[in-house]
């Protein structure tokens, strides 16, 4: 696909082999078209690797964490758990709004915290709302020191960005959907690596081998989750589509 921008024609063309469209600059068709070729273009750059949230790095897209927020606030979860610490800027991020609301806190997974990542969360200002578990996501034990964690509170809702699998996604959502509470989510990040096969630091089988195709099958199996688009809680614009790494990546609990 190929994706031309005539600022001065004030247009946006798109041509996918033998068919070509043209959209008004002002268009939500536009915006889309340019939005898709922006998130090859920012993976391609590594974009994503240059935020910090209160000191720490977090590598997600803004507007993620600007979409994700909303969910949050209208959740109101007790407990946030994120599998997958990395530099721990993340689990940082939802500390802050649980401070915010005054309530909850945040649990993180990963089979490995970097000695020097977790000094620097044991040593936040926000270390308080945040448990850390060094454990292998998949295995049962480790859900179940979470559910020890988690004790009979709510609401919950749970992020998995860890290894980035459709088999070890699925595993995770197959373990992890248990602790969401009805009208919560479960999120499954970074399913846009379907649609980056063959740029840059990708590999050859993420056409298929990627969370959102472990998200499709899990709500295929599972009639409690439907993949939910979050909605928006204001638009004045023309714009109607999300910009994203995670694309059907919301998984609502609805029973």
């Amino acid at each position: 696909m190929i994706t031309i921008v005539d600022e001065e024609a004030g247009e946006v063309i798109v041509r996918d082999g033998a068919k070509e469209a043209h959209f008004p600059l002002q268009s939500a068709a536009a915006f889309a078209a340019v939005s898709r070729a922006w998130l090859r273009a920012g993976w391609d750059a590594k974009y994503v690797y240059g935020f910090t949230w209160l000191g720490r790095p977090v590598i997600q897209l803004p507007d993620d964490l600007m979409r994700v927020q909303e969910v949050i606030y209208g959740v109101a979860p007790a407990v946030i758990i994120e599998i997958g610490v990395a530099h721990g800027g993340s689990l940082v991020f939802y500390a802050s709004l649980m401070a915010a609301m005054g309530r909850g806190r945040v649990i993180g997974v990963d089979i490995e915290i970097r000695p020097h990542n977790r000094a620097a969360i044991e040593a936040h200002p926000l270390n308080s709302r945040i448990t850390l578990i060094e454990a292998d996501s998949i295995l049962p034990a480790t859900a179940d020191r979470v559910a020890a964690e988690i004790g009979a509170v709510g609401p919950v809702l749970v992020v998995l960005d860890s290894k980035h699998s459709k088999d070890h996604v699925l595993a995770e959502l197959r373990l992890y959907s248990r602790f969401v509470t009805v009208g919560s989510y479960i999120i499954a990040a970074d399913g846009i690596m379907e649609q980056f096969t063959g740029a840059p630091r990708t590999g050859a089988d993420w056409a298929w081998n990627n969370p959102r195709r472990a998200a499709l099958q899990f709500v295929g199996e599972n009639p409690d989750f439907v993949i939910s688009e979050p909605p928006r809680q204001f638009n004045e614009g023309i714009a109607d589509s999300r910009v994203t790494y995670w694309p059907d990546g919301y998984l609502r609990r609805i029973r």
